[in-house]
């Protein structure tokens, strides 16, 4: 199999995993053409930016008017778009040994600490699935069967 078959099946796999849980949980694709060619693609999720716990402590009465969005990137973050002066990554996070190593009055000094970093998720369908399972996790998303599709157009229903 040649690797432009591979890349097609993969994409078309991406695509329909996409499609899936955009219909099941009435996600939409807010995705840009600018993003999109960047290699972006950025959600729209029918719950509150509020995780369940800031729920919790500040009541239901205060929630937000805005909508959870969350994005996949090509360099292997995924992050919270809304929410915060910039968008923040949610990919899960590590200790690592880090050092810095500078000149002080002519001499070579060397200063070792534990940092955080974050662990990068390497393909588009894995950022998907990781996407969608912290949705789930930490924003109560559940199955809706809110959006309907007439002549291949998705509306919200309202009742």
């Amino acid at each position: 199999m040649s690797y432009t078959v591979y890349r097609q099946e993969r994409i078309a796999l991406e695509n329909a995993y996409k499609n899936r849980m955009c219909e099941k949980y009435g996600v939409v694709e807010v995705t840009t053409d600018r993003q999109a060619k960047n290699g972006t693609m950025e959600f729209e999720f029918p719950v509150s930016c509020f995780s369940k716990n800031m729920i919790e402590y500040n009541g239901a009465h205060r929630l937000p008017k805005d909508n959870l969005k969350l994005a996949t990137f090509k360099n292997g973050y995924v992050r919270k778009q809304n929410g915060a002066y910039s968008p923040y990554q949610i990919n899960k996070v590590y200790k690592q040994n880090m050092r810095w190593t500078y000149v002080r009055d002519g001499k070579l000094y060397t200063n070792k600490w534990f940092g955080q970093a974050r662990e990068m998720i390497g393909s588009q369908m894995a950022r998907l699935i990781y996407m969608f399972e912290y949705a789930i996790r930490n924003y109560g998303l559940k199955p809706t069967q809110q959006i309907i599709t007439i002549n291949g157009i998705k509306y919200k229903r309202y009742e």
